[in-house]
């Protein structure tokens, strides 16, 4: 037997293998890169994906970089939210089946081709969004709802978000103006044209956003939703005699009267995901997509993320009918 025919016989007797973005030490963007990894098997209750595609979020950023604490040993996976195709059901799952389109949430895997979840975890993808959209939408979008149910938002109040352009606000807008609520948004001047889009008022994130917030809101706003994740919510959010309910993406200082929460991974549930999809089918909501990378290059779309992060989604597309095939 030639050396050749044993090789042939050696790779065909091997499991399969699929490509996962691990993380060995915490450090930059070049700490990122793709391994090998047997094929997951889908146990009872869980469905296996071929994932299409991944979103990034800050918070990726943060565990790498070691700036957010992170369970396990090395080397750690990322990615909390995915789009892809079912291709194996375990026992007892019920309404899925393999060819089915879903999206979902994962903890800290969903860089991968493939991956295994509990059921409960994805719902179907509707035809109308695209792989992009779906695949940043559900952590992001559950973040946001979290966030908006917090503030116990009611039809007519006035809501003001920071970084109203992002993935995670630019959803509460869209979910608030769902609501019948008023929305101000701040966000940088090249985004207001977006905003308005959204049906938000825009200001500046600036020294000029003062004035601007109490001409628009004299008697000050009923909730903050501070979705920049980066300092306290300002002073100048509080413009009016009332204080108004807060909510941040961070453990920022507050004020006396104020009310602050941070939404917490465990507010993620198939329902708030359902929800989701329901906002998308009947008020057009979508995740904006800025810049997408294929799998491979995941410290490209790290780095894209800590370029402008407060601009949208940045996702990783994994374009495959089989595992490995994007890193031929």
């Amino acid at each position: 037997m030639s050396a050749a025919e044993r090789r042939d016989i050696a790779s065909s007797a091997a499991p399969p293998q699929v490509k996962a973005v691990v993380y060995e030490r915490h450090g930059g963007a070049e700490v990122l890169r793709a391994i090998d990894l047997p094929m997951p098997q889908a146990g009872a209750g869980e469905v296996r994906i071929r994932v299409r595609a991944a979103g990034v979020r800050p918070r990726d950023i943060a565990l790498r970089a070691g700036r957010a604490a992170a369970p396990g040993a090395f080397p750690r996976r990322l990615g909390n939210e995915f789009a892809g195709v079912v291709d194996q059901v375990g026992d007892g799952v019920e309404g899925l089946k393999p060819g089915d389109e879903v999206l979902g949430w994962a903890v800290a895997m969903s860089y991968a081709e493939v991956l295994t979840v509990p059921a409960e975890q994805v719902v179907h993808k509707p035809p109308s969004m695209s792989w992009a959209v779906a695949g940043a939408l559900a952590s992001t979008g559950q973040t946001a709802l979290a966030a908006l149910r917090a503030l116990e938002l009611q039809a007519g109040e006035t809501l003001l978000v920071r970084g109203a352009a992002g993935g995670i606000g630019s959803v509460a807008v869209q979910l608030a103006r769902a609501w019948g609520v008023r929305v101000i948004g701040s966000a940088a001047p090249a985004d207001h044209d977006y905003l308005r889009s959204l049906g938000a008022t825009a200001i500046d994130e600036d020294e000029t956003a003062p004035a601007r917030l109490r001409a628009l809101a004299p008697d000050g706003v009923d909730a903050v939703f501070d979705a920049l994740g980066a300092a306290a919510t300002p002073a100048w959010s509080d413009s009016g005699a009332a204080p108004p309910r807060v909510v941040g993406l961070h453990d920022a200082p507050r004020r006396p009267r104020q009310r602050a929460r941070t939404p917490c991974a465990s507010e993620r549930s198939r329902a708030g995901l359902i929800e989701l999809v329901s906002a998308h089918l009947r008020h057009g909501l979508l995740v904006r997509v800025r810049e997408m990378f294929p799998l491979a290059r995941a410290a490209e779309a790290h780095r894209a993320v800590e370029r402008e992060p407060a601009r949208g989604k940045v996702v990783l597309m994994v374009y495959q009918t089989a595992p490995s095939e994007s890193f031929a």
